[in-house]
């Protein structure tokens, strides 16, 4: 959907299996708020914000009279029925002013209504922005968070690793039963299994960063 695609379009790519793809060391810092105006969602919102705007000199420019300099042709009649006769043809030459004075009220009630409407763009526009940033602040924290949880798993498991050796080595002398070794040998799977799981968040969350972000850390990628 956000491709603008039918569905099953992605299917033949994301269809095979492999593994997890490489994530990067470190996000950028500074990230220019100029990268959320590529979301739809925004470029919806401004889009109608411009256009609202533009209502209110559309709506203005009916309070100044209209000029006409190459004349027009007309009819005129006081009865309906001979309203189309040729004798009630007029026309005229040369410069006419139109100037709608009696519709002032209607003219300035519109304007008004324009500018709500207006008023009404905008709010939109600024919750959609705020939206925005609500979204990439939550998943700037996820990813860190996770991020810290990765490198907690990984330190574990590495000293699970150490612990399982240890524990082989005092079995294999004697010092300690295999009990101890096996209870050493389920911690590690676990942690190398939260591990994975980690990771795999990292992705998800990767993920959920560049679509709050509308694409990746380059403006030009689009």
């Amino acid at each position: 959907m956000l491709l603008g695609r039918e569905p099953g379009y992605l299917v033949d790519r994301l269809g095979p299996e492999g593994p997890l793809p490489a994530l990067p060391e470190q996000l950028p810092s500074g990230l220019p708020s100029d990268l959320l105006r590529r979301r739809p969602d925004i470029r919806m919102a401004e889009a109608q914000l411009h256009s609202a705007t533009a209502q209110i000199g559309v709506a203005t420019a009916q309070l100044f009279p209209q000029f006409s300099l190459t004349g027009g042709l007309g009819w005129e009649s006081g009865q309906a029925t001979t309203l189309l006769r040729r004798s009630d043809r007029s026309w005229f030459l040369g410069p006419v002013a139109s100037w709608p004075l009696f519709q002032g009220g209607a003219i300035v009630s519109n304007i008004r209504a324009q500018e709500a409407l207006r008023d009404s763009s905008f709010i939109s526009y600024r919750q959609a922005v705020l939206t925005a940033l609500q979204d990439v602040e939550n998943a700037l924290v996820a990813f860190q968070e996770e991020k810290n949880h990765f490198r907690s798993l990984s330190e574990a498991v590495a000293a699970d690793h150490k612990a399982v050796d240890l524990s082989l080595k005092l079995f294999h002398e004697g010092q300690t039963d295999f009990l101890t070794v096996i209870t050493a040998q389920r911690t590690l799977y676990t942690d190398d299994a939260a591990l994975t799981q980690s990771r795999e968040n990292l992705g998800a969350d990767l993920v959920a960063l560049y679509k709050a972000l509308g694409g990746g850390w380059d403006a030009d990628q689009g």
